[in-house]
């Protein structure tokens, strides 16, 4: 669900494009028919910079490439302490 608005446009449609990003949208703000910007939800954004940070995480890689090859070590949440 992607909207593109002009940076013209996009100042009389900023209410409903932060409503669109809330529920979930993106919008993407051009000028001169070249992307500048994106309105997006705080909970995506939060998302998007928290994958961002496990990507740049070299420990956080080598589990989830341990993980995906079956080489990841499980501990049930019941035997983990408090």
């Amino acid at each position: 669900m992607e909207n593109t608005y002009t940076i013209k446009e996009a100042q009389t449609e900023l209410p409903a494009m932060v409503r669109r990003a809330e529920k979930g949208g993106i919008a993407t703000i051009t000028r001169h028919q070249k992307t500048v910007a994106y309105v997006v939800s705080a909970a995506r954004m939060g998302a998007l910079v928290e994958t961002m940070e496990l990507l740049a995480n070299p420990r956080a890689m080598k589990a989830l490439r341990d993980a995906k090859a079956g080489r990841a070590r499980y501990t049930p949440l019941g035997q983990l302490a408090d």
